[in-house]
């Protein structure tokens, strides 16, 4: 493949929203036709210690700008935070949206993949579309399958069903292959378009 500072693996959940609506292999077929490498695939039931290092509670920073969006979509559709979450405080409900997604996780059986190809991370979330789904462009994953939105998720106090995840940046990236894959399930081999898509000249 190309140079190697382009070349990345990225973490994919396919969610349990995705698995039940029968769209794993929409999913993965998406990744595969961009020319992106699956190198690791396995379902797993997470259980809470595994979701729990996933959604850690000590990103304080992370947290907090979570609270801050849901606090600016309650504002922008006219609702009292305050009544419907029982504060304002922006790491409280930060840590409340992470305590709705870490339930969400463990609800039913995630598809984890490891996928590996240039610029892996963003070709990835931008194939994902908006983690909002209301908000995804149309021809992302979640632009074409899904229209949830933080309105309903946090009306109905629950996390809100996009789908999947995918690392958002390198740091990410590293931390969750190591926490989904041991290093025995993580594959490396050649697709038969590799040289076609990547190679020189």
């Amino acid at each position: 493949m190309a140079d190697n500072l382009q070349k990345e693996q990225t973490v994919v959940l396919v969610k349990p929203d995705a698995v039940k609506r029968g769209l794993i292999g929409e999913i993965i077929s998406r990744f595969e036709k961009a020319g992106l490498k699956i190198v690791a695939m396995k379902m797993v039931w997470a259980d809470a210690e595994l979701v729990g290092k996933h959604y850690p509670d000590d990103r304080t920073e992370f947290l907090k700008g979570m609270g801050e969006k849901t606090l600016a979509t309650y504002e922008k559709y006219g609702k009292d935070a305050q009544e419907g979450l029982g504060t304002m405080d922006p790491l409280a409900i930060g840590r409340m949206v992470n305590s709705w997604n870490m339930e969400f996780l463990t609800s039913g059986p995630v598809v984890a993949l490891l996928i590996e190809g240039l610029h892996a991370i963003d070709n990835v979330r931008m194939i994902a579309g908006n983690t909002l789904p209301a908000f995804a462009a149309p021809g992302t994953v979640r632009g074409d399958f899904s229209v949830d939105s933080p309105a309903l998720a946090n009306a109905n106090k629950r996390a809100v069903r996009n789908m999947m995840h995918a690392s958002g940046n390198p740091e990410e990236a590293k931390y969750e292959a190591e926490l989904w894959f041991h290093t025995a399930e993580i594959y490396d081999y050649q697709r038969s378009d590799e040289d076609v898509m990547f190679g020189g000249a």
